[in-house]
C-alpha cells in the first residue's frame, strides 16, 4: 500500500512534546539529499505508522532496533519533509510531516507505480506520462492542525510546476480498528459526491470487505477524515473503492486531483511559485 494517514488516531501517546500551537515555530521544507535525511523521514514514518497505527515493518529492510519504516520504492522516488525550527534539543529541527513521491522516469525505473500492487491503473494510462504518484504522507501527532498538509501541498505543487507535471494521485488511507465501518461509509458517502468520471475509475485488486450499517447510520454523512476533506476541498475526487492493505490494516481509498480541477480557493496556494 501507500498510506497517507492524518486521520484516526488510537489511543496512543504522543510520541514526543511539543509547545502549544500559538507557541510553534515557523516550518521550513526540504527535499531529501542524503542518507541522514531519508533516515529522518522514515523515523517518522515508523513512529506513525508501525508505532502509533499498528503496521507491520517490511521485514528484513532494516534492523527494527533502528526504528525506520521503509521499502524497496524509497530509493527511486524523492522525500519531501517538514521540519519545526531548530532548538538547542534538535539542532536540525524535528521532522513533523513527510511524505514521498514517485515521478513517471522513476515509476519506469522501480517497474511500475505503487498504486499498481493495489489497483488497477489502467483506465488512468492515458495521463500516467504526467502525474505525480504520491505516498507515505504522515504528520506527527501533535502537528495535525492542517498548517503541515498545507506546507507539503505547496512544496508539491511548486514541484510538480518544475517537473511539468499536472496530475497528483495516490491512495488516503483509513484505519481499519473499527472492522471496516468508517472505510465503507466514507466510500459509499464519496461515491456519490465526488466520484471521478467513469473513464479514470480503477478497481482494488484486494477490496474491502463490505461491513453492514445499521439503518439510522445510513442517514448521516460520515467523519471524513482530515486528509481526504482536505483533499476533495482541493478538488480531488475518488477514483474507485478502497484497497484493503493487510499489512497496515488500513483501507487505502484511490484519489486524483489534476491542476485543472483546483478550486480556484486553493489554486494560488498550490500552484504560489
Amino acid at each position: 500500500m501507500q498510506p497517507s494517514i492524518d486521520s484516526l488516531t488510537p489511543p496512543h501517546p504522543s510520541l514526543h512534546h511539543f509547545p502549544e500551537e500559538r507557541q510553534r515555530p515557523a516550518l521550513t521544507i526540504e527535499w531529501a539529499s542524503s542518507d541522514a535525511q531519508l533516515r529522518d523521514a522514515q523515523r517518522l514514518r515508523h513512529a506513525v505508522f508501525v508505532t502509533e497505527f499498528g503496521a507491520r515493518p517490511v521485514a528484513g529492510a532494516h534492523a527494527s532496533s533502528l526504528q525506520y519504516e521503509c521499502d524497496r520504492f524509497d530509493p527511486f522516488c524523492d522525500h519531501l519533509l517538514v521540519r519545526a525550527e531548530p532548538t538547542k534539543q534538535e539542532p536540525e529541527g524535528v521532522v513533523v510531516g513527510t511524505c514521498r513521491v514517485l515521478r513517471p522516469d522513476q515509476a519506469l525505473r522501480a517497474g511500475g507505480f505503487y498504486c499498481d500492487a493495489e489497483f488497477d491503473l489502467r483506465a488512468l494510462t492515458p495521463i500516467l506520462g504526467s502525474a505525480l504518484e504520491m505516498g507515505r504522507s504522515c504528520v506527527h501527532p501533535a502537528w495535525r492542525s492542517g498548517i503541515v498538509i498545507m506546507t507539503m501541498w505547496r512544496a508539491l505543487g511548486q514541484f510538480m510546476q518544475g517537473h511539468s507535471l499536472n496530475t497528483l494521485f495516490g491512495c488516503a488511507s483509513i484505519w481499519l480498528g473499527d472492522g471496516g465501518v468508517l472505510a465503507n461509509r466514507v466510500w459509499e458517502y464519496l461515491s456519490v459526491t465526488h466520484l471521478a468520471k467513469p473513464r479514470w475509475q480503477v478497481q482494488p485488486r484486494l477490496p474491502v470487505p463490505h461491513s453492514v450499517t445499521a439503518p439510522e447510520a445510513q442517514l448521516v454523512a460520515p467523519e471524513i477524515p482530515p486528509l481526504i476533506k482536505g483533499y476533495l476541498r482541493c478538488g480531488a475526487r475518488v477514483l474507485g473503492p478502497p484497497a484493503l492493505d493487510i499489512a497496515f490494516n488500513t483501507a487505502d481509498l484511490p484519489m486524483m486531483l489534476r491542476f485543472d480541477d483546483l478550486t480556484p480557493r486553493y489554486r494560488q496556494h498550490f500552484l504560489a511559485t
